[in-house]
C-alpha cells in the first residue's frame, strides 16, 4: 500500500516528470538536498487533498430554529419542569443545559430509563431503539434521543413498568418456540445461576 503522503501528492498531479526527485545512491540515501523539497504543484495538490478530507461546511441556516415549550411531570420527585427546546436538539440534553435533572442511563436511546408517556404534543425519535414501535404508537418516547415537534407535555415513567410493557408478555408465555424446536427451561443451569448469587 502506498504511503498516504505519496498518494496525496499524486491526486490531481500534472502528468509528466515526477513531482519529487528520487535520485538515490546505491545505499538508499537521497542524493542532493534540493530533491527533499516538493514542487509548488505538489504542495498545492496536498492542500487541495487536505481540504477534501475535511467535513463540508454547513449551509447557512435559512432562519432561526423553531423552539417549543416542553413540560415534564417527574413522577419520582413530584416536580413539574417547564423549559424551551429547539426543534433540532434532544430534550434531555437541553434540559441538562438548563440545570434540570431528569432520569437517564445510556443517553443513546437503547434503554428505558428516560422513558416518558406523552400527554399532549409529539416527539420525533428516529433513534429510539429502547422502545418498540408498538409502544411509540401508544405514546411512549425516550427523552435522550427525542426532538420536540411542537409544544409537548410528558410524564416520566418507571423504567421497570416500561420494560414490562415491552417484554413482559414474552416472559409470561413460558418456554419459547424457536423454529421447530421447543426449548424447555434448563433447571440445572438455573440452579447453577442461583448458587452463584
Amino acid at each position: 500500500m502506498a504511503c498516504p503522503a505519496a498518494t496525496t501528492a499524486r491526486i490531481g498531479a500534472p502528468r509528466g516528470p515526477s513531482l519529487w526527485r528520487s535520485d538515490r545512491s546505491a545505499g538508499g540515501v537521497l542524493a542532493g538536498s534540493a530533491s527533499l523539497r516538493p514542487s509548488r504543484a505538489a504542495r498545492n495538490t496536498r492542500a487541495r487533498a487536505s481540504e477534501l478530507q475535511q467535513a463540508p461546511p454547513r449551509p447557512p441556516a435559512s432562519g432561526p430554529v423553531p423552539t417549543h415549550k416542553v413540560t415534564v411531570h417527574d413522577r419520582q420527585t413530584g416536580v413539574v419542569h417547564e423549559f424551551v427546546v429547539p426543534e433540532d436538539q434532544y430534550i434531555l440534553h437541553t434540559a441538562e443545559a438548563q440545570d434540570i435533572r431528569l432520569p437517564f442511563a445510556c443517553r443513546h436511546g437503547c434503554c428505558t430509563s428516560c422513558a416518558v408517556r406523552i400527554k399532549s404534543g409529539q416527539i420525533r425519535q428516529p433513534e429510539a431503539l429502547g422502545i418498540s414501535a408498538e409502544l411509540k404508537d401508544k405514546g411512549y418516547a425516550l427523552l435522550c434521543v427525542g426532538f420536540p415537534s411542537g409544544d409537548v407535555e410528558v410524564e416520566t415513567q418507571d423504567e421497570d413498568e416500561v420494560y414490562w410493557l415491552q417484554f413482559g408478555r414474552y416472559f409470561a408465555r413460558g418456554p419459547v418456540m424457536n423454529s421447530l424446536l421447543f426449548q424447555e427451561r434448563d433447571d440445572y443451569a438455573l440452579e447453577l445461576a442461583m448458587g452463584d448469587e
